[in-house]
């Protein structure tokens, strides 16, 4: 379960990685209350130390348990150790005077050798979020420029009356341009909005690294503007044929009605 929550192609917070630690807590602290009644007089007491659930040891025995997989910067193939002592106690640090632990193969991936493994971080959902938000926002503002120029230039310096210029018939560049910068300004919208679907997955942890997701995202900022602006030039269309049609059929009827046609 953890292992589908955490990818390497994928990046974590300091606080989502906290966020990781509660529940292996609590399942340490419940295997902790059940060993409680069997350990042995002298053997070393199960614990939590904050990153490992470590179990019970027995006197001069070295302890391993592998890299937890809930700590995203850990090498998962590697293993962590703890001495338990002649005497029944988990070997001390005298210098800092806590509980010493070899977690030397757990971080290998921290070394420095290793940075190529950093690098491919830089590839992962949240950027190509980002990548996507920017690019909105910059098709955005040359929609804007767009716009803007080809209503001026078709509206003569701007002393043309929009009556005027809606019964243009080359008016397809301005209506194309006004499309255009509709869109983008929905997608822009619309990318802001899978910004905080993702940040609340990863509050709620309901997807973190699934690439499938981020095709899903993608459609979500690019796509749905698009149905909807189509639904919106499509019923503007239905508005300008029924005009076209009413305003035929009035003068139809208005040169039937009009005795200097009738006798003519």
């Amino acid at each position: 379960m953890i292992r589908q929550r955490i990818d390497s192609d994928d990046v974590i917070t300091r606080d989502e990685q906290i966020y990781l630690l509660i529940g292996p807590r609590a399942k340490c602290e419940r295997i902790i209350h059940s060993q409680l009644a069997i350990v042995k007089e002298g053997d070393c007491v199960p614990e939590w130390d904050g990153i490992i659930c470590w179990p019970r040891g027995k006197p001069s025995q070295l302890v391993s348990v592998l890299c937890p997989e809930y700590i995203y910067d850990f090498n998962h193939r590697g293993q962590a150790y703890r001495q338990c002592d002649a005497s029944g106690n988990w070997e001390q640090v005298p210098s800092i005077n806590r509980t010493w632990a070899n977690y030397t193969e757990c971080t290998t991936y921290l070394l420095s050798s290793h940075r190529s493994q950093e690098e491919v971080r830089l590839h992962c959902t949240r950027n190509y979020i980002h990548i996507h938000l920017f690019t909105s926002f910059v098709c955005r503002a040359i929609s804007i420029f767009v716009k803007d120029a080809v209503l001026y230039a078709m509206s003569d310096d701007g002393k043309t009356e929009a009556e005027d210029l809606a019964e243009r018939p080359h008016m397809v560049g301005c209506k194309v341009a006004v499309t255009l910068f509709l869109y983008f300004l929905a997608t822009n919208h619309y990318w802001i909005l899978v910004e905080g679907l993702y940040l609340h997955s990863l509050i709620f942890m309901a997807f973190l690294s699934d690439k499938n997701y981020l095709w899903a995202l993608t459609i979500i900022g690019w796509g749905v503007p698009a149905v909807f602006v189509s639904i919106w030039v499509n019923f503007f269309l239905f508005l300008n044929i029924i005009r076209v049609l009413a305003s035929k059929l009035w003068e139809t009827n208005t040169g039937k009605l009009d005795p200097r046609q009738q006798y003519r």
